[in-house]
């Protein structure tokens, strides 16, 4: 002990710290990671070795005669380079757009409309339409086509016989739907339409019901119409709502591929070919497997952005609330 410990403690310092352990190691706990490992294996075969199957072969000129000989060769950025100088490629780029803007503005405005009449309807009728929805939500897409597809059949079509019953449009028993690039996407965009619109209502009106009454009764003893009080206070509490479901919208119908196959197969001349017709045309009909990969990564690079857009506006959203 050194002289100057004995006078700092002859003084009545307190005594220095000892100097501190080493830190210990700390075990890490496998147990979770062996818990996920199943599913983090299931989930690498089904989605990120297709994905990367799917990046290597665009790169490739995999065709038909690959596909028994297995032979191909890299061909480096040549299909996405063809796939750019395209005219095909950008005029289905652009109905792709084009469509997807009407199928969700027609989706959304009408779900919107049926989630408030959710909340305007008593328990026993709210009760009956939730049911419908959910019914209607529930069908497969491709029954559900084969069904449309039935009904707007020329002879013997429901909607045929019901138009040339109203005799406004003349006769329209032998009208066919699908050889009118118009008619064929008036009645795809009625079939999708149909299949959103209980999803998007049911959702929009679960947000709809956590309105704070007391914000709504507050407007109105305000001197505030039904209409102000709806776009003013409902509105703003749904936005995040209404930003998902116009988001999930954009994605499912920017990748519609069954309801126009099975309605129209991308015709007539090409005229509802969607950038997923033209991809399963290309890939599977013409046998331009590499071409084909190359327009799906392409279709998957715009989708991250819009998701990374909504993203985006969702978190603005958030911090303004």
């Amino acid at each position: 002990m050194t002289t100057t410990t004995i006078a700092e403690r002859a003084a009545g310092a307190p005594p220095a710290a000892p100097p501190p352990s080493p830190p210990r190691r700390r075990r890490r706990n496998l147990a979770p990671l062996l818990l996920l490992s199943p599913a983090g294996l299931v989930l690498v075969v089904v989605t990120l070795a297709p994905i990367g199957f799917l990046v290597f072969t665009s790169f490739t000129e995999y065709n038909q005669r690959t596909l028994f000989t297995g032979v191909y060769s890299g061909v480096g950025f040549e299909q996405y380079a063809d796939l750019l100088s395209s005219d095909a490629f950008w005029a289905a780029l652009l109905r792709t757009a084009l469509f997807t803007a009407a199928m969700v503005a027609g989706s959304v405005l009408i779900g919107v409309g049926v989630s408030h009449l959710l909340v305007r309807l008593g328990r026993l009728w709210r009760y009956a339409v939730t049911v419908v929805l959910i019914v209607a939500w529930s069908m497969p897409n491709v029954a559900s086509s084969l069904v449309w597809n039935w009904l707007f059949q020329p002879g013997y079509g429901v909607v045929n016989w019901l138009l040339d019953q109203v005799r406004i449009f003349g006769d329209t028993t032998d009208l066919n739907w699908a050889q009118d690039p118009v008619l064929a996407y008036v009645a795809i965009w009625l079939l999708i339409v149909w299949q959103a619109v209980p999803f998007i209502a049911l959702t929009v009106n679960a947000a709809e019901t956590q309105v704070p009454p007391e914000h709504l009764e507050a407007a109105r003893l305000d001197g505030a119409s039904e209409i102000t009080v709806y776009r003013v206070i409902t509105l703003s509490h749904l936005r995040p709502t209404l930003l998902l479901v116009t988001m999930l919208s954009v994605i499912w119908d920017y990748n519609v591929f069954n309801q126009i196959w099975l309605v129209s197969r991308g015709g007539p001349d090409d005229a509802t070919s969607t950038l997923g017709v033209y991809t399963y045309k290309t890939a599977f009909v013409g046998f331009q497997i590499g071409q084909g990969a190359a327009i799906s990564v392409v279709t998957t690079l715009l989708l991250l952005g819009l998701t990374a857009f909504y993203i985006r506006n969702l978190l603005r959203s958030g911090e303004d609330l």
